[in-house]
């Protein structure tokens, strides 16, 4: 019994360790997420700076700020999700199959 339970506690230490290793890569890339995203909206509104600094936005290929639209705003992966954004759709009943006498 003495064996069994060192065992468990050493495969419990073993886990707790890939869990902080494991937790410390996540905040590596939750940080490099979130710097991407803050050189990825800079760009984007540097871009859209740009486009409408020229008053030839069709020139730059931005159509959408030529029409007046604005620019489409990219979503925050960080944020948390809408409610009923992972829910799924109800699932329609399947025709059953004919079975050949």
């Amino acid at each position: 019994m003495d064996r069994l339970n060192a065992k468990l506690y050493l495969h419990n230490c073993f886990i707790m360790k890939e869990n902080e290793r494991l937790r410390n890569k996540a905040l590596l890339l939750n940080q490099e997420n979130k710097a991407l995203l803050t050189e990825l909206k800079q760009r984007v509104a540097r871009t859209a700076a740009t486009a409408n600094g020229n008053g030839n936005a069709k020139a730059n290929g931005n159509v959408a700020a030529a029409a007046g639209k604005r620019a489409p705003t990219i979503p925050d992966l960080n944020a948390a999700a809408p409610a009923g954004a992972h829910e799924k759709p109800a699932a329609s009943p399947k025709p059953k199959k004919a079975v050949a006498n």
